[in-house]
């Protein structure tokens, strides 16, 4: 990780910092720390009014989410001790509706900038041409990558050959 001016402190891998990013006492390296999980906790929303309680952890739903994201596997690859595959899908396609995923990220990211010493958003911005020809494609905010639908090709020639003779 390097750090700008010299005179900031960069992550060293020394004894003492080696045991803080030691993630082998977890049961998957993707699982939350307990002081992972203090900084998120409070970004998750409360349930709503109304209904039965919340009655899943929702630590072990973000832990599901997190095994995904980490190894990449299909929603039916989810280890059993993980909540159901319904479940941690269903707070993901939530959470990503109502907005709560680009509040964690924000979050955290304005977190990680203060505890770096530096201002909560970034007063400067760089912007080269292909980031204005990306952006000028536009889409939609989903994250979802889905196919664009298949235009028919044109008939063959056996196909109009094989309709005449009937």
């Amino acid at each position: 990780m390097a750090c700008e001016p010299i005179r900031r402190s960069c992550v060293v891998w020394t004894t003492e910092n080696r045991g803080r990013y030691d993630r082998s006492s977890l049961r998957y390296p993707s699982d939350l720390t307990d002081e992972e999980w203090a900084l998120i906790e409070p970004l998750i929303p409360p349930a709503k009014r109304g209904g039965n309680k919340r009655t899943i952890d929702l630590r072990e739903v973000v832990n599901g989410l997190m095994y995904i994201l980490s190894t990449g596997c299909q929603w039916a690859a989810l280890p059993k001790d993980l909540p159901p595959r319904s479940t941690v899908n269903s707070y993901f396609l939530r959470w990503d509706h109502d907005r709560t995923l680009d509040r964690l990220h924000h979050g955290l990211y304005v977190q990680c900038r203060e505890q770096a010493g530096r201002e909560a958003s970034p007063t400067v911005a760089i912007i080269d041409s292909q980031s204005v020809k990306s952006a000028e494609k536009g889409g939609s905010r989903t994250r979802m990558a889905t196919m664009p639908g298949r235009r028919p090709r044109a008939r063959s020639a056996t196909f109009w050959s094989i309709r005449k003779a009937c």
